[in-house]
């Protein structure tokens, strides 16, 4: 997903509670936090600067975006902390030469990958850049949110110079997916008017087995998955799935 000219936008919309959830969950699952960790779509780098303010040392973000990842460089500075960036497609990164005891991959990156393919070239990917006994831990929506709770959804949500609307529907004829009309409405001083800029995100999923199976297939044991930010074992009804697997040594 190229977020372009939105990356500032999308970055104003940072959720502190979620990220919070996220790194508390991070921080109970990660079994060497002194291992090199790397975070995968990291985007702006929020997460990746809390891991690292939470005494994680060596922290790396990875995005597509140029955008985010200048933003990454921003935050980092304005947090006091080394962040190396890596820019990069997380389905194909074979010329990066390093390794990593913990790779994290949030906030529903998975989820904006096209097809079952590009999932397992993604988690092969991860399983070439861990070191023998590496965690990858992530999340994705499950069939419920797509399904139940996406379809109908509204968010508005705005300040003195800025206006967000976010509209949610189902895809017809495709299974699990859902489609995010994103509109912004940016105060421009020069015309003392709004300016409107909207995007079309895409998001699919799979049920837990296909997951289950691509991470087999990709070289992954010992497969944990939990629900509510690793609060409940119960997964049937969960809005969101948290894996946390291993490489073999």
């Amino acid at each position: 997903m190229n977020y372009g000219t939105f990356a500032g936008l999308y970055d104003q919309l940072f959720d502190e509670e979620a990220y919070e959830d996220w790194l508390a969950y991070a921080k109970a699952t990660i079994k060497n936090p002194k291992g090199r960790l790397l975070e995968l779509a990291g985007g702006a780098g929020r997460l990746a600067i809390m891991l690292k303010q939470a005494g994680i040392n060596d922290v790396y973000n990875f995005d597509l975006s140029p955008e985010m990842l200048g933003l990454a460089a921003k935050h980092a500075e304005e947090a006091q902390v080394d962040l190396p960036l890596i820019e990069g497609d997380m389905r194909e990164w074979s010329d990066l030469d390093l390794t990593f005891q913990t790779i994290t991959c949030f906030a529903d990156s998975l989820n904006y990958l096209e097809n079952e393919q590009d999932v397992l070239q993604t988690f092969k990917q991860v399983y070439n850049h861990l070191e023998a006994g590496g965690q990858f831990i992530f999340d994705v929506i499950t069939p419920v949110q797509t399904d139940e709770v996406y379809p109908g959804y509204m968010f508005n949500w705005h300040d003195d110079e800025t206006a967000f609307m976010w509209s949610s529907f189902g895809v017809e004829g495709q299974k699990h997916n859902v489609e995010h009309e994103l509109t912004f409405f940016l105060y421009q001083e020069d015309i003392d008017g709004y300016r409107q800029l909207q995007e079309i995100h895409t998001e699919r999923t799979y049920p837990l087995a296909t997951y289950e199976k691509l991470l087999k297939e990709a070289g992954f044991t010992d497969v944990q998955v939990t629900a509510d930010f690793g609060r409940t074992s119960d997964t049937k009804e969960a809005t969101r799935w948290f894996f946390n697997t291993t490489k073999g040594a």
